[in-house]
This record gives C-alpha cells, sequence and structure tokens, in this order.
C-alpha cells in the first residue's frame, strides 16, 4: 500500500506496464507514482467534478471532417490573379 491506504507505483514501473496500471484507474484505483521514493503523482479515475474532454479531434490518423467535405469557395468571374495571389499568401481567413 502506498501513501495515504492508495497503491503505489514507481515511474519505472508506470512505464513499463501503463496499460495495465490505467486499467487498475479505469476501474476505480487510486494509485500514487514514486520517483526515488517520493510521490510525485496521484492517478485516479475521471469523474464528473472534472473539466469537460475537449470536443475537437486529436487523433492524427483520424477522419478530419473539414477535408472530407470542405466548404465551397466562390470567387467569381471578375476574381482576378492578384486577388487570388493575396488569398494564398493571406489565408482563406475566418
Amino acid at each position: 500500500m502506498g501513501i495515504g491506504g492508495n497503491s503505489e507505483v514507481t515511474a519505472r514501473e508506470l512505464n513499463q506496464a501503463s496499460g495495465r496500471i490505467l486499467d487498475r484507474v479505469e476501474a476505480g484505483e487510486v494509485i500514487t507514482v514514486t520517483r526515488d521514493g517520493r510521490a510525485v503523482a496521484i492517478l485516479r479515475p475521471y469523474g464528473n467534478q472534472d473539466p469537460a474532454v475537449y470536443a475537437f479531434r486529436t487523433d492524427p490518423m483520424g477522419a478530419d471532417p473539414y477535408w472530407q467535405d470542405p466548404p465551397a469557395i466562390n470567387m467569381g468571374a471578375d476574381f482576378g490573379i492578384d486577388e487570388q495571389e493575396s488569398l494564398l499568401r493571406e489565408g482563406f481567413g475566418s
């Protein structure tokens, strides 16, 4: 048992068995992580009192809905080369 009655793992154990340790945390266990005998972190299950999870995509290999269906750009007949170059240099903006 670790500090305050919680389970305890070393930083090395966390590095080598992170999946198993996170499974334990997900199951409700609170785990203190130590380095050189000192407590450096507490792993606990994510709860209702925690901030909301961000809604933006974080998976670099996942589908990006923006590029699946990009917005249409109406340049019109009078949209000259200077305007096109300017748009490409400065970006489309918001």
